[in-house]
């Protein structure tokens, strides 16, 4: 049928094309009478580059190896992630459309109220929970804030005084320290920049003072003795840095900010392919290049059930809609 296989390779063509798109392997492999028998798209919702780009690139590239079918790297930044994810949400559920979700997902629920363009729980299929890590509380070299309590302290004393960077208004970093300031009864400015290369680059330039962040995102600044390391927010300290105590042990008993990264599928995807992607996934995660790729930058791999994926976001949607409604966060 060439009419068939000419329009197959102008949309996979029109795909490939897209902005900020990637694709691996061969696009227009034979196919198979199994899933999958088409190219899969994962959906990044950000700009290329930091671990959401990172995770969905490798998954990419060893499903690609494993199946012989093409995984083709979509990021669709802006709208504070709703553009691709509203792309996933109305995707066929057939499987070939994926979706990166880390924390960010669990708050929009609140910060967006009734104009989110999707349900957060009814149009998504959890698939797998990937990953996780910590933000680190870091502050600038010359103020002297060593630890959490120098912080309390001075935001206490001088409310508003401090300003703190963030990635935008909803982001992990951001809800990392609306969670410290209603927890330590302390106020600080916050001070949104679009990522954190430019919110990072602030605070080296002085114009914001501490910040929470990701942890691959600042463990090279921190070597190099350029930013302070004040805190963790994970249960347990970080391997990467075993002398920076938690935020929990630091005086803020119950803190705790699990940076997590998972997929999703659209609702109605079949079971038989959810767990299908889930087990390849896993697996493809579990190797040990890439346990070791990861854990150089701070990242743990999970590799969880898609159930208990979605206890967790469920559970995280719950959690950071507290937060939010309680600290009266509003998106800037």
């Amino acid at each position: 049928m060439p009419g068939r296989r000419t329009a197959c390779k102008w949309i996979l063509s029109s795909v490939a094309s897209a902005a900020g798109t990637t694709v691996f392997g061969n696009a227009l492999g034979a196919t198979t009478d199994a899933y999958p028998d088409k190219p899969i798209r994962i959906v990044v919702p950000y700009t290329p580059g930091g671990f959401n780009d990172t995770l969905a690139r490798t998954v990419g590239e060893k499903l690609t190896t494993k199946w012989k079918q093409s995984v083709v790297v979509d990021n669709r930044p802006g709208g504070n992630t709703l553009i691709g994810n509203s792309l996933v949400a109305k995707a066929a559920p057939d499987g070939y459309t994926l979706l990166i979700t880390p924390l960010p997902f669990a708050a929009l629920p609140a910060l967006y109220g009734t104009k989110l363009p999707y349900n957060a729980t009814k149009d998504f299929t959890p698939v797998i929970w990937a990953a996780s890590t910590q933000n680190v509380l870091v502050a600038r070299n010359d103020l002297g804030l060593a630890t959490v309590k120098d912080i309390v302290e001075f935001a206490k004393k001088q409310p508003g005084k401090l300003n703190y960077g963030s990635t935008g208004s909803g982001s992990s970093n951001h809800l990392s320290m609306e969670l410290f300031e209603k927890m330590t009864s302390s106020k600080m400015t916050h001070v949104p920049y679009k990522g954190s290369g430019p919110a990072v680059a602030a605070m080296l330039g002085g114009e914001i003072d501490v910040l929470f962040d990701n942890l691959p995102n600042v463990i090279t600044q921190i070597r190099a003795g350029k930013l302070k390391p004040v805190a963790v927010t994970g249960q347990q300290r970080s391997a990467l840095l075993p002398d920076v105590p938690t935020v929990a042990e630091s005086g803020v008993p119950g803190y705790e900010v699990n940076v997590w990264f998972g997929i999703q599928a659209p609702a109605g995807t079949p079971k038989e392919i959810v767990q299908r992607l889930n087990q390849e996934i896993a697996k493809s995660l579990a190797e040990p290049d890439v346990v070791k790729r990861f854990r150089e930058q701070g990242v743990e791999v999970v590799g969880s059930s898609s159930t208990k994926f979605a206890t967790l976001v469920e559970a995280e949607i719950e959690k950071w809609g507290t937060v939010v409604r309680d600290a009266n966060v509003r998106l800037e």
